[in-house]
C-alpha cells in the first residue's frame, strides 16, 4: 500500500469516527490500514457469518447504505467487507458479542413486529433499524457523557453494524468516487468560482455525510 493510499485510509477512519461521535474500534481500525476494503460482487458466500446472518448482515448495511442515484453497500461489497474483517481482525469476545448482537436485533423484531426482520416489509424494517439505532445512540453519548473510556464502551450490534459499513463503504472505490468527491492528485487552485462548478454539488471524501 503506498502512503497515499495510507494517507486515505487514516482520512475515512477520522471522518467515520466523528460521524459516529467518537473513536473506531480498534480492530476495524487495523485492518482497513492494511488494506481490507470491499470488493463488487454478486453472490458473495459468507466466511464467518451463517447463511442467514450473512443475509441479516447485507440487508442491515443496505439500509444503512442503500442504492440510490449510486451503489449502495450490497453493491460495493460491503457485507462481504464486514463478514472478512469479522472472520480476520476480530477477537472471539468481540465476534461472539457481535452474533449475540444481531440474534438479540432479530428476537426484538420478532417481539415487536410478530416477524423476523427478513421478512419485514420494507418500512418496518426502515422503522425498527431507525428506533433500535437512536436508543443506541442515546445510550452511547450517556456513557460519553460520563467520560467512560472509549476502549470501555461495549459498542451494541447496530452501532457495530454502522461503523463497519461506513468503513466498508468509504473505503470502496465507488463510495469515495461516485458518492463523495475525490482527487487522487489535486489539481490547481481555483481561488473563486461558482458553487456549480466546485465538484458538481458533491461533497468532499474527507467530509462524508450520512444516508441512514
Amino acid at each position: 500500500m503506498s502512503d497515499h493510499d495510507l494517507m486515505n485510509r487514516r482520512e475515512v477512519i477520522q471522518r467515520v469516527a466523528m460521524l459516529m461521535g467518537g473513536a473506531i474500534s480498534a480492530p476495524a481500525v487495523l485492518a482497513v490500514l492494511n488494506g481490507c476494503s470491499p470488493k463488487p460482487g454478486a453472490g458473495w458466500q459468507p466466511l464467518f457469518l451463517s447463511k442467514e446472518e450473512g443475509a441479516m448482515v447485507e440487508a442491515v448495511a443496505e439500509l444503512i447504505m442503500p442504492r440510490t442515484d449510486t451503489p449502495g453497500a450490497r453493491e460495493v461489497g460491503v457485507p462481504a467487507f464486514i463478514d472478512v474483517i469479522l472472520k480476520d481482525a476480530y477477537p472471539s469476545d468481540e465476534q461472539a458479542r457481535f452474533i449475540s448482537g444481531l440474534k438479540d436485533f432479530d428476537a426484538e423484531a420478532q417481539r415487536v413486529h410478530g416477524k423476523p426482520f427478513l421478512e419485514l416489509p420494507q418500512a418496518q424494517r426502515v422503522s425498527y433499524l431507525q428506533r433500535v439505532h437512536d436508543e443506541a445512540a442515546a445510550a452511547e453519548k450517556v456513557e460519553a457523557d460520563k467520560d467512560v473510556p472509549a476502549g470501555e464502551r461495549k459498542r451494541p450490534f447496530v452501532l457495530m453494524m454502522k461503523e463497519l459499513t461506513l468503513l466498508g463503504f468509504f473505503t470502496s472505490q465507488a463510495g469515495a468516487t461516485q458518492v463523495l468527491q475525490y482527487v487522487a492528485v489535486p489539481g490547481g487552485f481555483q481561488a473563486c468560482i461558482p458553487i456549480a462548478e466546485a465538484g458538481n454539488g458533491k461533497q468532499w471524501a474527507t467530509e462524508a455525510s450520512l444516508r441512514f
